[in-house]
């Protein structure tokens, strides 16, 4: 009978100890109320160890109640994640929701589908751009970090010793991904100088731009707000060399960070930087380039400055008031009429006293003492040295004008032939004429004489 009653009980009691085992295992987040706030990729850790008194202070016995709270925060704002986390809020700059203590502002308290519990998952700037509206929104040209939602790439999101809260000092930051330049800076022989001793963003906008490898401003304005030089010419020249102003501008003779040749050309000499355009046949254009290679090629005679690469000191790779950018006075015409400055361009190397009326020793293109080089510039109807002359290279000595020269459409020959003590030429302006230096020619009347 005793044992019977004891079976009895035994069964009586069964179900109430489910009950209460059931209830003790019950927990914030396993009931109904809260069971979402662990339904997240990312659980903030109390909320997943189940610590919930952490963070919360039971006040009233009584859960839930009717009205009120029967919970409360064990800490006021910042003040509740320092309990657990290092404070963020010591260094220089501080993020302006750290300083304010309002942590909620990006992360969320239980959890989320982002990492570190913020409010989105990868795309950071969908919540940087909440208020930061001016750097997340995009130009023409973005930032590859920037484009990709990656703020804190460089950003650190609470505190830094560098300005604009960036994790590193700028140059050493920008080096992190961009690490070609830092290994081509320690080497190179001629280091732009805002690339040597300033902040890329002196040039270059950090999130987005509306130009070109995210330049603060356009070229050419970007480079001649340093070149002021340059820039007070460029602007007030008759000619501009037209590199300025189509496809890379300034970028289309000159890198920009650094280079092993003088002022950042691309080439190594000027000449070979001149010829990768004016090297080049365009048959796509009626007023094409010249093509100077091929003028060059396989030449007896090449002008001293070209055969030293050196085609700035005749031409002024920005702008002249001169054309065909050339660094002194020079006509543009086919005649001139020779003044004192008519030829500075030519004189800055020719001696002047080339151009004597007579003279037996400084020029052996003479009839006697008559000079012929002062007969030929010296009228109302004077010829150019271009004439006579090729800038460049010639098969001829002198740079004497082999293919003739241009007259409109026109090549006007010159059929010069050289003797011991003089010459011949029976070119288009005139009929054949001889000169000798020791025994000169004797035209006995004014209409036979050497004349234009």
């Amino acid at each position: 009978m005793g044992k019977t009653f004891l079976f009895c009980l035994f069964f009586f009691f069964l179900p109430l100890s489910f009950y209460f085992s059931a209830a003790c295992a019950a927990t914030c987040v396993t009931t109904e109320c809260h069971q979402s706030i662990v339904q997240t990729a990312q659980v903030h850790q109390p909320v997943a160890e189940e610590e919930c008194s952490v963070c919360h202070v039971q006040e009233s016995v009584e859960h839930p109640v009717k009205s009120g709270k029967s919970f409360v925060l064990a800490e006021k704002g910042a003040g509740l994640c320092y309990q657990c986390h290092d404070a963020l809020n010591v260094k220089k700059t501080v993020h302006d929701p750290v300083e304010g203590g309002d942590c909620l502002e990006c992360h969320r308290p239980h959890g989320s589908d982002g990492l570190y519990l913020l409010d989105v998952k990868e795309d950071q700037k969908a919540l940087c751009g909440g208020c930061h509206e001016e750097e997340t929104s995009a130009d023409d040209y973005v930032h590859g970090p920037a484009a990709s939602g990656a703020c804190t790439s460089c950003h650190d999101a609470h505190q830094s010793d560098e300005k604009s809260l960036l994790k590193q000092e700028t140059r050493t930051l920008c080096f992190t991904c961009h690490s070609y330049f830092e290994q081509g800076i320690k080497s190179a022989k001629t280091i732009h100088a805002p690339v040597k001793d300033k902040d890329c963003t002196l040039c270059h906008q950090p999130h987005s731009g509306a130009y070109p490898d995210l330049l603060t401003e356009e070229m050419p304005d970007i480079c001649i707000s340093c070149h002021d030089e340059i820039g007070r010419r460029y602007k007030k020249v008759k000619t501009r060399h037209s590199a300025l102003f189509i496809k890379r501008k300034c970028g289309n003779c000159h890198v920009s960070h650094f280079s092993d040749t003088d002022n950042l050309n691309k080439s190594a000499t000027e000449m070979d930087l001149c010829l990768t355009c004016h090297g080049e046949d365009d048959y796509s254009k009626s007023d094409a380039l010249r093509n100077i290679k091929k003028e060059l090629e396989g030449k007896a005679y090449i002008h001293g400055p070209i055969e030293e690469n050196k085609c700035a000191v005749c031409h002024d790779p920005h702008g002249s008031d001169n054309f065909r950018l050339l660094s002194g006075s020079y006509p543009a015409t086919f005649y001139a009429y020779y003044e004192k400055d008519t030829y500075e361009f030519c004189l800055k190397c020719h001696e002047k006293i080339l151009l004597f009326p007579d003279t037996s020793i400084y020029t052996n293109f003479r009839n006697g003492k008559q000079n012929l080089h002062y007969l030929h510039v010296a009228r109302r109807k004077g010829r150019t040295c271009r004439t006579c002359h090729e800038p460049h290279a010639s098969n001829w000595p002198k740079l004497i004008n082999d293919k003739g020269a241009s007259f409109g459409s026109w090549r006007i020959p010159i059929r010069f032939v050289l003797t011991e003590n003089g010459g011949s030429c029976a070119p288009g302006c005139h009929g054949s004429k001889d000169y000798d230096r020791k025994d000169p020619v004797s035209y006995q009347s004014p209409l036979e004489k050497i004349e234009n």
